[in-house]
């Protein structure tokens, strides 16, 4: 079985379990599930790295995200998107020359004179991507363990084990986000989390999601510590008067704080008390570098990815407020289903992406930790590449970003997929070279894991090699000690 090794983990689930008993209380919001102090850090951090996933809810469409541009690529792309005489738009294909703009010039030309270009509205990534700020790591997604379409086909299911649950929105959301379907209660982000704890002066600001409640944060020992675009969640009946009352407020601030001698209802107000301590940490350290300031007044408005990535922003500049050296964020934004109105709808979406990643980095960049500070995309699923008349289905594999002065920039990662429908066999019933890589319908098997991708950042971020098979429990299928060099543990995109 291709599952988490229980050895592994039996410590950490006992810690978990410990923490939730912990929290059986309800009633109070969410922003007051803050877990007890955690295990012993792997590593001893003294200067400071963030990660920050941008997860694109959904399902992007990667075909027209990172888009072929050589004219052999382009015109096959074409073809199966229904695109017109000459190179032009049509069905849900781009026109070629509204890609010129934001044509990705690599250090290192792709072999074969292969050529890709960014969405028309991407044009901040694009200019990243050229400056070597950011690069492209191609058709990644979840994998137990490498595939070929033929072992993808096969019944033997206990050899080729394919991830649960493939096309479903959540599990597959799940998955990227923890290795597991739906239900899953730890993600990889929590557990590197976990690891940096010790590190950091108040362990509960490792974890931060300005998105809303989501599995990829959570640790075994990490919990997600839940902000909105507007600052620290408070409880506001022990922060403002309760119907214009000063002395009910006091009166409720001391009922939810107070020393109780029953055991679950004293961890329940130590808890709240916790949580009542963090809001005006993060609440004053946010005073101090208001959304005004010069590296936070230049995101775009109107733009609920850029407000998320700015209160990031504003969190990285209080770190030393904040007691924090290693940081986890979670930000996202959703839309991205497009089964109908692809070419209507993605170019907003894909704007607001590349706006408020662009204005995030040269945030970073006037903050002096554009190196210490790496933002990656995550998304449920990439989408077939055959047109269903006006928009694209569920698939599998996908093109990500990554941002960030640490980041090897103006480079493509990972295996270049065909651009086929994938539906072809010979004589002898193997499958052509070029729709290996396909399990119909242009839909991308991946050529990379989100176990190697997850592992690539991880080590950046400080943890050690010995420490990443509890993290990611399908890694040690990937990489030459699985004898797998072709599917290296380390993707090699970070410096």
């Amino acid at each position: 079985m291709h599952l988490l090794d229980p050895d592994l983990h039996t410590r950490r689930a006992f810690l978990r379990r410990t923490g939730q008993l912990a929290l059986t209380g309800t009633a109070l919001p969410l922003a007051l599930n803050l877990a007890a102090m955690g295990e012993a850090a792997a590593f001893n951090a003294t200067d400071y790295k963030a990660l920050v996933c941008v997860f694109l809810y959904g399902g992007n469409d990667y075909a027209n995200t990172v888009v072929t541009y050589d004219d052999p690529s382009y015109n096959l792309y074409s073809t199966i998107r229904g695109g017109g005489a000459g190179q032009t738009a049509g069905g849900i294909a781009l026109a070629k020359s509204a890609l010129a703009p934001t044509l990705l010039n690599p250090t290192t030309p792709l072999a074969g004179g292969l050529q890709y270009a960014l969405h028309p509205s991407m044009t901040g990534l694009a200019g990243l991507f050229n400056m070597g700020r950011a690069a492209v790591q191609l058709n990644v997604g979840p994998l137990v363990v490498p595939l070929t379409r033929t072992q993808y086909n096969s019944t033997d299911r206990t050899t080729n084990p394919r991830p649960p649950q493939l096309f479903s929105h959540n599990d597959q959301q799940s998955i990227w986000q923890s290795s597991s379907p739906e239900g899953s209660k730890i993600g990889w982000g929590g557990n590197i989390g976990d690891l940096a704890l010790d590190s950091n002066g108040n362990s509960l600001f490792t974890c931060i999601n300005v998105s809303g409640n989501a599995v990829f944060l959570s640790g075994d020992s990490a919990l997600s510590y839940q902000v909105s675009t507007g600052g620290a969640v408070a409880i506001n009946s022990v922060k403002n008067n309760v119907y214009g009352s000063a002395a009910v407020k006091a009166a409720m601030a001391t009922l939810v704080q107070q020393s109780r001698t029953n055991l679950l209802e004293n961890e329940y107000n130590r808890v709240t008390t916790r949580a009542v301590t963090a809001e005006s940490q993060v609440t004053s350290a946010l005073l101090a570098n208001p959304a005004t300031n010069p590296p936070f007044s230049s995101f775009p408005t109107n733009n609920p990815l850029a407000d998320q990535l700015r209160m990031v922003a504003r969190l990285i500049a209080a770190r030393s407020a904040l007691g924090a050296t290693r940081q986890v964020f979670m930000v996202s934004i959703g839309g991205f289903d497009l089964h109908d109105n692809l070419i209507a709808q993605q170019p907003t979406l894909l704007t607001r992406v590349s706006e408020a990643m662009t204005a995030f980095y040269n945030a970073t960049a006037t903050l002096g930790v554009a190196d210490k500070v790496t933002a990656f995309t995550a998304s449920d699923f990439g989408r077939t590449l055959a047109s269903n008349g006006d928009g694209s289905d569920h698939g599998w594999g996908g093109h990500h970003l990554m941002v960030g002065g640490a980041v090897k920039g103006a480079a493509f990662y990972g295996t270049p997929p065909p651009v086929s429908v994938g539906n072809t066999r010979d004589s002898m019933g193997n499958y052509a070279p070029v729709d290996q890589w396909h399990v119909g319908q242009g839909r991308l098997l991946p050529s990379t894991s989100v176990d190697q991708y997850a592992a690539t950042l991880a080590r950046w971020f400080g943890v050690a090699d010995s420490e990443l098979a509890g993290i990611l429990p399908n890694l040690s299928h990937f990489g030459a000690a699985a004898g797998r060099p072709d599917y290296p543990a380390d993707l090699g995109f970070m410096l």
